[in-house]
């Protein structure tokens, strides 16, 4: 098949770029080190992993002293990611309330108080809502709890409190 001109053209171009690549001077790599170093310092500040933070470092041709630099920075990173909670079991719900009941054997009924603004009047209106949570820690009644959502420990009961915020007054 009889080649294009259009074919003949990109050939033309693309020779074009890999001699003016060739001919980059030492300021041209000193800019693209600034401009790397930067990506990668936003890049590590957005929490990527350490093997993606680096991978534009072996890649671009950066002074040596800029490769420790990023690479201690997306150390911490890495570890961080790691050992948090969070990031093995996703976001879990978090509310904050009162013990109103603790009458049952390792379970408190908890009693979480909003406040919503009414859709119609503008007021704020406070709804109430109670949970039951597993308590190993020994929460009384009028104790000030964190509880977190968990996986269904009886037929009603899917929290479990986490820390004791506050004691009740005697």
């Amino acid at each position: 098949m009889p080649r294009k001109k259009k074919d003949e053209q990109e050939e033309v171009t693309a020779a074009e770029v890999t001699e003016t690549d060739a001919a980059a001077t030492d300021e041209t790599v000193a800019e693209t080190a600034a401009e790397t170093t930067e990506a990668v310092e936003s890049a590590a500040d957005a929490t990527e992993t350490a093997e993606e933070v680096s991978a534009p470092v072996e890649v671009e041709e950066a002074p040596e002293a800029v490769a420790p630099k990023v690479q201690a920075k997306a150390e911490p990173v890495a570890e961080k990611a790691e050992t948090t909670a969070d990031a093995r079991h996703g976001k879990r719900a978090e509310r904050v309330g009162v013990v109103a009941s603790d009458k049952m054997t390792k379970t408190v009924v908890v009693r979480v108080d909003r406040l919503i603004k009414h859709p119609i009047y503008r007021k704020y209106v406070k709804r109430r809502k109670n949970f039951m949570a597993h308590d190993e820690l020994g929460a009384a009644i009028g104790d000030k709890v964190r509880i977190v959502e968990t996986r269904p420990l009886s037929a009603r009961k899917r929290w479990r409190v986490v820390e004791i915020i506050q004691k009740a007054e005697k």
